[in-house]
């Protein structure tokens, strides 16, 4: 395809432009106005250059501490997650296989959350503490991993009154869901599965295994309410009788 050739840049003190500043200028004598000449893109684009021996920054040798409250773009945020979901729906078979996919990806991103978050409560705390009881693991979900990935802690943490080894996360307004719109043949997926991969991850990394689901309770007041249904393993509860 053959594009238009830009038009020359004119120079202030071409040729034909004489007649035009001797007619201005403020005497009759052949002295003209002159203009510092511009840079041309070829220096400046040298000058721009760093030096050969400037070592240029990693991103492996920043502080993990400095990076505790900054924010990401929510829009692009959400992008990265629609682009994630239509990526994988291309490769599943059923619901079941895309719930299974989202959560496995999900576990990769909570491995890697609880690695920080435990790096950075031992490089600030003095006497750094590891929780052992069940209860306050999954309140440090529900609020610290939720605000760390999320921006903000759960709406909710709830014990199941049916099943003694089951607990439920409850979010309201979850970001993932919030610019997702699922279609109708496939309206039971919960693309929540990635967020109950990342508690499952977590679960497993302070060594209370679990099996843990997303599942969609929208109703009328919250149309995006998503719960994380969290049943854990029968050796999770006989550890929690010994220590009571």
């Amino acid at each position: 395809m053959a594009y238009a050739q830009p038009h020359p840049r004119q120079s202030v003190l071409s040729t034909s432009s004489h007649s035009s500043v001797e007619h201005l200028s403020p005497t009759s004598s052949s002295t003209r106005f002159s203009l510092p000449t511009a840079p041309s893109i070829h220096s400046t684009l040298a000058s721009t250059k760093p030096p050969a021996n400037r070592v240029l920054p990693n991103i492996y040798d920043r502080n993990l501490n400095k990076t505790r409250t900054s924010e990401v773009s929510a829009s692009a945020f959400a992008f990265l997650f629609s682009e994630t979901v239509q990526y994988t729906q291309k490769r599943v078979s059923g619901i079941n296989d895309f719930e299974r996919r989202l959560n496995t990806l999900g576990y990769r991103i909570g491995t890697r959350v609880l690695e920080l978050l435990i790096w950075r409560n031992e490089s600030t705390s003095k006497i750094p503490k590891r929780e052992i009881r069940l209860l306050p693991v999954l309140l440090m979900i529900q609020s610290q991993v939720w605000r760390a990935i999320f921006g903000k802690p759960a709406d909710g943490l709830e014990k199941s009154s049916a099943n003694v080894d089951e607990y439920m996360i409850i979010d309201n307004d979850p970001l993932l869901e919030r610019h997702i719109s699922v279609p109708r043949d496939i309206s039971q997926l919960s693309c929540s599965s990635f967020t109950a991969g990342i508690v499952e991850a977590v679960l497993d990394g302070l060594n209370f295994p679990a099996r843990v689901t997303g599942h969609n309770t929208a109703n009328a007041q919250y149309p995006s309410k998503v719960t994380i249904l969290i049943k854990l393993e029968k050796s999770v509860l006989e550890r929690e009788e010994l220590l009571k």
